[in-house]
């Protein structure tokens, strides 16, 4: 059998990813090599962005209470209390907690995952890839249309499609541990010490304290040879305190690494997530950009298997993400300098200070680090929403009298089309199997000004009016393809 996709990877971004394309009707299986999920957890926050791509479908409920996590730029606090819109991450939520959140999903939409398969090489057809993996009988091959490589840092799709993964060498070491028994002071987005030194401590579940130590000098060094001893006895040397008593759940160690590869595509090759971009975990984006990855490529390869997407559609997904891949590079680069420089960075620490305290300089910086600041091109308009995405609490009042969120309106991954005149192109009404559309009101205190906008599965929006200077048509050509193709659909 030949399948249409085949994920590589069963992280938080592979299970996306694959909930993604099931939702577009497509026939997904996940490989996985490891044979059972890890308990331990390198990501332990995810963005506000990350944050509404799970609730526009459903599944944010699923993880329980969130804590808001701050926000910070190399250690110097922004205060996003002064903005309108939440820009408030979660922490606290530790990975393990997210994939077993997101296995269930993929699961429930009849995605087979298939642990303890490493996959070994592939070779591309006409048709196809034909994949080799080693698993639990042996070896074997499988063959799919497309393969999307979410295979973390050291990808071994990105090695076989040979594609480049440029960035500099990484110059300094962190240690982070998951610990239990142990009472110090929260700090939550780390603590600046002389020297360029740098500790951090924060609330995970279950009473576990994620701590991170990085003394100045400290090397990049191989995760196997770390003891918490090690650990212990550097966060005493700065801080003072010993934490020597406390029970090591998970100990590993990082770098200051960050790289972005340079194709998100080859072929029939895809990657997302870890796999195109990497940046020390301090950062607090590494899973939430490549959570986005998953949610910009998913609805867009289903789009292809199923008949319907227009002329280069794929080719949007390497060029609206590889730019904020590179962005998130930059922005790690500049942030580590700043927090682990020594007190010669003072005075620029002391301008970045300043300069947050003002809105529209802590707005830019907060936008990107939430990722409510992206921006996708969708053509030539004014309107200040045209290509963000539509917040996902923004309401409407149906005809029926019942109120509705846009979230909510976005769990089946299809675009949606909503008109408060009831007026729009015929055109629109003949790609029901891809696109909803209703008319409705804005609810009182919800109005962003808009008669009628075009939103795509992924939540951007493609088409206001007013605001857009293009014709409704050709968004949603661009976006949905023609009206003369049949398609399966997806699962309810």
């Amino acid at each position: 059998m030949t399948r249409d996709v085949i994920v590589v990877g069963a992280g938080p971004v592979g299970l996306m990813m694959a909930g993604e394309l099931r939702l577009g009707g497509v026939e997904v299986v996940v490989y996985e090599k490891l044979p059972s999920p890890p308990r331990e957890s390198r990501g332990a926050s995810f963005t506000r962005r990350t944050a509404e791509c799970f609730d526009q479908r459903g599944l944010l409920g699923r993880l329980g209470e969130t804590e808001p996590a701050d926000s910070h730029f190399g250690g110097v606090p922004i205060d996003l209390g002064m903005f309108e819109e939440n820009h408030f991450g979660a922490r606290g939520i530790s990975q393990f907690r997210t994939e077993r959140m997101l296995e269930g999903w993929a699961t429930e939409l009849g995605v087979p995952i298939l642990r303890g398969y490493e996959v070994t090489g592939f070779r591309e057809t006409p048709d196809g890839v034909v994949v080799a993996f080693d698993g639990p009988d042996g070896p074997g091959e499988d063959t799919a249309r497309y393969v999307v490589g979410c295979d973390g840092g050291r990808s071994t799709i990105r090695r076989l499609a040979g594609i480049d993964f440029p960035g500099p060498e990484p110059t300094r070491g962190f240690y982070t541990a998951d610990v239990t028994g142990i009472e110090t002071r929260r700090r939550r987005i780390g603590e600046n010490l002389p020297g360029g030194s740098m500790v951090m401590a924060m609330d995970l579940e279950n009473g576990v304290t994620r701590v991170v130590v990085h003394e100045r000098g400290m090397p990049p060094r191989d995760r196997d040879s770390l003891s918490y001893t090690e650990l212990a006895d550097a966060w005493q040397r700065l801080t003072g305190e010993s934490i020597h008593h406390g029970e090591c759940r998970w100990i590993s160690c990082f770098t200051d690494a960050s790289r972005v590869a340079s194709e998100y595509r080859r072929g029939r090759v895809f990657l997302a997530g870890d796999a195109t971009h990497v940046q020390p975990p301090a950062m607090a984006q590494g899973l939430s950009v490549g959570v986005q990855d998953a949610v910009n490529l998913g609805w867009k390869l289903a789009a292809v298997i199923n008949g319907w997407a227009p002329d280069g559609l794929l080719d949007t997904y390497h060029a609206e993400r590889q730019p904020i891949g590179r962005q998130l590079a930059r922005n790690a680069r500049a942030a580590i300098e700043l927090r682990l420089t020594g007190e010669e960075m003072d005075p620029i620490r002391s301008v970045m200070g300043e300069l947050v305290a003002y809105k529209d300089a802590a707005g830019h910086l907060a936008g990107m680090l939430s990722g409510l600041g992206i921006r996708y091109d969708m053509g030539p308009g004014d309107h200040p929403l045209l290509g963000k995405r539509m917040p996902p609490d923004q309401e409407l009042t149906l005809t029926d009298g019942t109120r509705t969120r846009i979230a909510d309106l976005l769990h089946t991954a299809q675009g949606l089309l909503i008109t408060t005149t009831g007026q729009t192109d015929q055109p629109a009404h003949d790609r029901t199997d891809r696109l909803h559309t209703l008319t409705a009101t804005w609810a009182p205190g919800h109005d962003p000004g808009l008669d009628t906008v075009l939103i795509r599965p992924d939540g951007y929006i493609a088409w206001t009016s007013p605001g857009t200077d293009t014709p409704l048509t050709d968004a949603l050509d661009r976006w949905f393809g023609t009206t003369r193709t049949t398609v399966t659909t997806g699962p309810a």
